[in-house]
């Protein structure tokens, strides 16, 4: 071992300037971000978990196939009948039995055959017809139970089924294989059956198809002979009702004196009589009054009346007034010759005299006349309106009547309007007996099928590959969901919420050299540039005094934390930093596995026991310096939360350019949280993969609670090849292009 001193100018080496570190990882920290969905990323997940996705894809999918293969095969015949609708309304009672619901449309009929297709009857018809309950297909009791359920069987013993208890058994499970399809919006009606032989399935498809047929009619027959039947008992009835009726309606008319000519009721044909008389009698009246009147006012007048007009048309008148014109041509003759003295000129004026008094009494008596026909005039009118009245006090009475009368008619007729319906009803479910024809008629036969309808290959098999595909997606989305380790810087920086300072790949594990062997021997490796990668990261910060003192830790053991501050102290030594690696971890002290055996480490020299100088080793490959733990040291004190240890620090910042210390894991031991403050800066390492988030975190908040410089956090022992396929965003995704400019 050989001890060299150095003398570093503050804050540079060898023309390197070192910036001061990070204050806290904090600062540095790229919170999480959301964003839209990354595509890339999800390939990149899922090129990292192909294998994965291909075992569950696999695994489902040949289960499907498996299944597909193994499944029994089994054949499907149908028969197609269809549904004459023109037929349903024949035996319908709705035109006489008004109060029963009617439901005539066209889905309603075709639901009611489908439904009888389905009933148990029809399908105890069919098992019985083909003797199915001799089929060991439909009836399971006459076949030995196999496997768990022989064994199950053995434990639990069962009676035996009686023969009811069997057919309805053999009934369950022809339903069951029975499908029944309506073609869309057609009257046509699939029946379809499954069954292991294909000569049965479409034997026992054509016997359903037959045998609803046959069903159909007779239950059409039936119904026609019910419905007739009762039709023909109750017309008896309602002919009685309508006899009843018919018999009330006239007993009241005669009690009530409501009889009728030509249909017209005798008292209403009276009272249109008695209306015309009376009409005439006014009239007559009127007239004769009008004649009356005119007389009465000619003679009132001052005439004589010769211009009455029932005195011109009076004989007697007439054979006067001529008399009275042959004395007046006479009397005019003499007394043109003679005088009035003269008797025969009186004479004749005696006679004229004579003749006027005549025809005046007999104007008289015309008038007389005329005024008794005025009163006998009356007395008819007077008469006929007694009697129109009488008529019309016996019509009102009668008119009361008939409002009993029309309630008794109207129920006479209702029950007659009854009676013929029901009749013509009769009339037509009679000559349709032994003419009924089923509601449906056969469409198609079902013929033998050529090939199996169960298992479906193509579609099993595009399911299969469907269901493997989703549950591989699944798989590998879960997978990706539950993961608690770190793959990339991205992870670091939004998952953890710290900065990410790189990766140091995993050596060949075939290659048992130490680190510092490695990377004297491949300094163009990928191994040796991720280490001047970290280091770079370490050191480029924006100002202030460089970090001399850098704690090296992780979360927990086993993840590469001495393995990766050996190789840290080497590289810097390699690019001519005075370097020595303090080993801190008092628990576990693993830098003795890459030197040789010690006596005296740090805790002698704590203690005093030895120098510094006598204590460090170093290594004349990379140029490095150690400070071990003795294999056999033990201490019962707090090593670092000593003045000696600031002292011995404090000595080593003034010797060396950079002072590593490969701390202890932070979760496992308090002498971190103690060491870390010490540090000009702390780096985390994290495995990948590996070491849980949660633990990540953990150790994060304990040392920032420290107060500890953290600078970030490195991922360890990385294969870059499984990277490069997987970590999108990471630098380590681009190894496959830039592999070219390392030199394994």
């Amino acid at each position: 071992m050989n001890l060299q001193q150095s003398h570093p100018s503050s804050g540079s080496f060898g023309g390197w300037m070192i910036p001061a570190p990070p204050t806290s990882v904090v600062e540095q920290a790229v919170p999480p971000q959301s964003g839209p969905l990354d595509l890339q990323k999800w390939l990149s997940v899922f090129r990292r978990r192909a294998s994965l996705f291909l075992t569950l894809a696999i695994a489902i999918f040949g289960c499907f196939v498996v299944g597909t293969l193994a499944a029994p095969r089994e054949y499907t015949a149908a028969a197609e009948v269809v549904v004459d609708a023109r037929h349903q309304n024949m035996v319908d009672a709705a035109p006489v039995v008004q109060d029963l619901p009617r439901s005539n449309t066209e889905a309603n009929i075709v639901d009611t055959q489908v439904a009888i297709l389905r009933s148990r009857a029809l399908a105890a018809k069919v098992a019985q017809e083909l003797q199915l309950v001799d089929d060991p297909e439909f009836n399971g009791t006459l076949t030995e139970p196999t496997g768990p359920r022989a064994w199950l069987r053995s434990f639990f013993p069962q009676p035996e089924p009686t023969a009811a208890e069997v057919r309805q058994s053999v009934v369950d499970v022809l339903l069951g294989k029975l499908s029944i399809r309506r073609e869309g919006l057609t009257y046509v009606i699939e029946i379809a059956i499954t069954s292991s032989d294909p000569e049965k399935s479409a034997r026992i498809a054509n016997a359903y198809a037959k045998n609803f047929l046959t069903l159909s009619a007779a239950s059409k027959a039936e119904a026609t002979t019910t419905l007739n039947r009762w039709l023909a008992e109750r017309l008896v009835g309602l002919r009685q009702q309508v006899e009843q009726t018919d018999a009330a309606v006239q007993q009241f008319r005669i009690s009530n004196g409501l009889l009728s000519a030509s249909g017209v009721p005798l008292n209403e044909q009276e009272i249109s009589t008695y209306n015309l008389q009376t009409g005439a009698a006014r009239a007559a009246l009127a007239e004769d009054q009008a004649r009356l009147n005119t007389a009465l006012a000619q003679l009132a007048r001052g005439s004589s009346g010769d211009d009455l007009g029932e005195a011109l048309n009076s004989p007697v008148i007439q054979a006067l007034r001529l008399q009275r014109q042959q004395i007046s041509s006479r009397l005019a003759g003499l007394e043109v010759t003679f005088t009035s003295a003269y008797p025969e000129v009186q004479q004749e004026q005696q006679r004229l005299a004579d003749v006027d008094r005549q025809i005046a009494g007999e104007i008289k008596r015309i008038v007389s006349n005329l005024q008794a026909k005025v009163q006998v005039s009356q007395k008819r009118l007077d008469a006929v309106q007694g009697t129109l009245s009488t008529a019309k006090g016996t019509l009102a009475a009668n008119n009361q009547a008939a409002v009993r009368l029309n309630e008794l008619q109207r129920n006479a007729d209702a029950a007659r309007a009854v009676y013929e319906s029901f009749l013509n009803r009769f009339k037509e479910t009679s000559a349709m007996v032994g003419m009924v024809e089923p509601d449906a008629r056969l469409l198609a036969l079902a013929e033998r099928p050529t090939g199996p309808s169960s298992p479906n290959v193509k579609l099993n098999l595009a399911t299969g590959m469907l269901v493997a595909l989703m549950a591989g997606l699944a798989g590998v989305a879960a997978a990706e969901i539950l993961a608690s380790g770190l793959t990339t810087g991205e992870d670091i920086e939004q998952r953890v919420g710290a900065a990410y300072v790189g990766s140091v790949p995993l050596l060949n594990r075939r290659s048992r050299t130490s680190p510092g062997a490695y990377l004297t021997s491949k300094p163009m490796s990928a191994f040796a540039e991720a280490l001047r990668g970290v280091r770079a990261s370490l050191l480029e910060t924006s100002d202030g005094d460089a970090p001399h003192i850098i704690a090296i830790t992780s979360s927990l053991p086993g993840e590469g934390k001495t393995h990766t501050a050996v190789s840290f102290a080497s590289s810097f030594a390699m690019q001519g930093y005075k370097t020595i690696l303090v080993d801190c971890d008092s628990r576990r002290p693993s830098l003795c596995r890459y030197i040789p055996p010690v006596d005296v480490g740090l805790l002698e020299v704590l203690e005093g026991r030895c120098t510094l100088q006598d204590a460090v080793v170093r290594d004349d490959k990379t140029g490095a310096f150690f400070l071990p733990l003795a294999q056999h040291s033990k201490s019962k004190h707090d090593l670092f939360a000593t003045e000696a240890m600031e002292e011995l620090l404090a000595q080593l910042r003034l010797d060396y350019d950079i002072v590593i210390l490969d701390a202890p894991p932070v979760l496992g031991v308090a002498d971190t949280r103690t060491l870390a403050p010490l540090a000009d800066a702390v780096l985390l390492l994290a495995q990948w993969r590996k070491t849980p988030r949660k633990a990540v975190e953990t150790s994060l908040k304990m040392l920032l609670r420290s107060g500890a410089r953290v600078a970030g956090i490195a991922l360890t022992q990385v294969d870059l090849k499984q990277q490069s396929r997987s970590g999108y965003g990471d630098p380590g995704y681009y190894y496959g292009k830039y592999a070219g400019y390392y030199v394994e």
